[in-house]
C-alpha cells in the first residue's frame, strides 16, 4: 500500500509539474499593459469602426459639390409602328416608314452652383461630427488606460499579499515545529500549541484567498490585454513608487477643461448642430445647378439624330415651404438646446470628479502614513511581546495575537500603496492627462 501511494504522489507531482511547463510565464510592467491593451482593446476596435463611418459620411457630403454624369442607352423593338410624319406631303405619294426598332442614347450632367448652402454646412458639419468620433476614441482610450491600471492594482495587490502570507506562514510553520517539541518535552501545554496550529491553518487560508484572487485577477488581465487566459504574470515592484509630486487642485481642473477629450467632443457636435440649423434654415432657398446633355437616336427609315447638345440652368425650388413649417429647422435647434445643456451638465461634472479623485488621492496619501506608523507600531509590539514571552512573562495568546497584528499590518500598508498609486492614476484620468500626447 505504501508503494501504491509513493506512486500515486509521485505521478500527481509529475502532472503538476507538466501543468506548470505547459503555462507560459511573462514579467509585465504596466506600460506594457497599457500598450497591449489598448492594440487589442475591442472597445476602441468599435470606435474605429465608427471612425470609417463618419469618415464615409464625410465623403458623401464632398460628393455632392462635383458634378453627377449620368449615360443612358436603349435598344427597343418595335411591333407594328405607326409614324404619321405631319411635315410630309400627303399628295406626294411616298409611302410611311414602318421602322421595327429604335436606338436611343442620352448623356446628363449637372453641377451645383447654389443650395443655399447645404452642401458647404453639410461638409462642415460632416467634418466636425468625424473629429467628434477621433475625440471619443481618445476619451475611451482613457478609459480603457485606466481599466488596465486598475486590474494591474489588484494583480499587484494579490501577488504582494501572497508574498506577506507566505513569509509569515514559513515563520508560523517552524513555531509551531518548535511548539511540538516543547509539548513534547512537557515545557508547553498542548492546549497553547493548538492555539498556534489554529493561527498557522488561518494564515493557510489567508493565503489561499489571496492566491484565489491573484488567479482571478490574472485572468482578467490577459483577457484584457490580449493574451492566453493562463499566462502566468509577473508584476513589476516598482509599481507603486510611479507617483509623482501632487499639484493644487486647481492645476488638474484647468488640465481637465484643456484636454478632457469628451469635453472637446461634445464642442465638435454642438458646431456640427450650429450648421445643421443653417442647413435646416436653406431649405428656404432655391438650388440651382447648371446642366448638359447629349441626345442621340436612331429610328431606321424615320428619324436620325446626332451631336444634339445642349447647356442650360436649372433652378429647384419647393413652393411648399411658403405654407410648410420648417420640421428640420425646429428639430435642429433642440438638438443645438439638448447639447448645450449637456455641456453644462459635463462642465460640473468634471469639477466633481476632478475634486474627488483629488481628495481620494490625498486620503490615500494619508493612510499610508497612518499604516506605516502602525506597522512600526505592530512590529515593535511583537518583538516586544514574544521577548516577555520567551522569559515567561506573557502568555501564548498575547504572542499570536501580537504576531497577527504585525501580519495585517504589512498588507494593510502594501495595499495602501497600491491604491495610492491608483488613485493618483485615476486623477489623471478625470484630468485627461493619463495618456500623454
Amino acid at each position: 500500500m505504501k508503494k501504491i501511494n509513493k506512486s500515486l504522489f509521485a505521478f500527481t507531482l509529475f502532472l503538476g509539474f507538466s501543468f506548470l511547463n505547459a503555462q507560459e510565464t511573462k514579467m509585465l510592467t504596466l506600460d506594457e499593459a497599457i500598450e497591449m491593451g489598448i492594440k487589442n482593446s475591442k472597445n476602441l476596435k468599435i470606435d474605429q469602426a465608427k471612425i470609417s463611418q463618419a469618415t464615409a459620411d464625410l465623403l458623401e457630403a464632398k460628393n455632392r459639390k462635383l458634378p453627377d454624369f449620368n449615360l443612358s442607352g436603349s435598344y427597343l423593338r418595335l411591333t407594328n409602328a405607326n409614324v404619321d410624319l405631319k411635315f410630309l406631303n400627303p399628295t406626294s405619294g411616298n409611302k410611311t416608314p414602318s421602322p421595327s426598332s429604335a436606338l436611343i442614347g442620352q448623356a446628363n450632367l449637372s453641377l451645383p452652383l447654389y443650395a443655399g448652402g447645404r452642401i458647404k454646412y453639410g461638409i462642415q458639419s460632416a467634418e466636425y461630427l468625424m473629429e467628434a468620433s477621433k475625440l471619443k476614441n481618445e476619451n475611451n482610450q482613457q478609459a480603457v488606460t485606466y481599466n488596465i491600471a486598475q486590474a494591474y492594482n489588484n494583480l499587484f495587490k494579490a501577488n504582494q499579499a501572497i508574498k506577506v502570507l507566505e513569509e509569515n506562514l514559513s515563520a508560523s510553520a517552524k513555531r509551531d515545529e518548535t511548539f511540538l517539541k516543547l509539548e513534547n518535552n512537557g515545557l508547553l501545554a498542548r492546549n497553547d500549541r493548538l492555539k498556534a496550529n489554529l493561527q498557522t491553518s488561518n494564515i493557510e487560508l489567508q493565503l489561499l484567498e489571496a492566491q484565489n484572487n491573484y488567479s482571478i485577477a490574472t485572468i482578467n488581465m490577459d483577457l484584457l490585454i490580449g493574451l492566453k487566459e493562463n499566462t502566468i504574470l509577473q508584476v513589476d515592484p516598482n509599481y507603486i513608487s510611479e507617483q509623482k509630486d501632487l499639484n493644487f487642485v486647481d492645476y488638474y481642473l484647468t488640465q481637465a477643461q484643456q484636454n478632457r477629450k469628451d469635453l472637446q467632443s461634445l464642442a465638435m457636435q454642438r458646431k456640427a448642430a450650429e450648421l445643421g440649423t443653417k442647413s435646416a434654415k436653406a431649405e428656404y432657398l432655391p438650388s440651382i445647378a447648371l446642366t448638359g446633355g447629349y441626345v442621340a437616336a436612331d429610328v431606321p427609315k424615320v428619324l436620325t439624330v446626332y451631336n444634339a447638345v445642349n447647356v442650360g440652368l436649372g433652378i429647384k425650388y419647393n413652393l411648399g415651404n411658403l405654407w410648410k413649417k420648417n420640421s428640420g429647422y425646429i428639430k435642429s435647434q433642440a438638438i443645438e438646446e439638448e447639447l448645450a445643456a449637456n455641456n453644462e451638465l459635463l462642465d460640473d461634472q468634471i469639477k466633481l470628479e476632478v475634486s474627488r479623485d483629488y481628495q481620494n488621492l490625498n486620503f490615500s496619501n494619508q493612510k499610508i502614513k497612518v499604516y506605516q506608523k502602525a506597522q512600526e507600531q505592530a512590529a515593535e509590539n511583537f518583538r516586544i511581546t514574544k521577548n516577555k514571552y520567551d522569559n515567561g512573562l506573557s502568555n501564548i495568546t498575547d504572542l499570536l495575537d501580537a504576531d497577527a497584528a504585525n501580519t495585517s499590518a504589512e498588507v494593510n500598508i502594501v495595499n495602501a500603496q497600491a491604491d495610492a498609486a491608483l488613485a493618483y492614476r485615476k486623477l489623471l484620468q478625470t484630468s485627461g492627462i493619463l495618456i500623454k500626447n
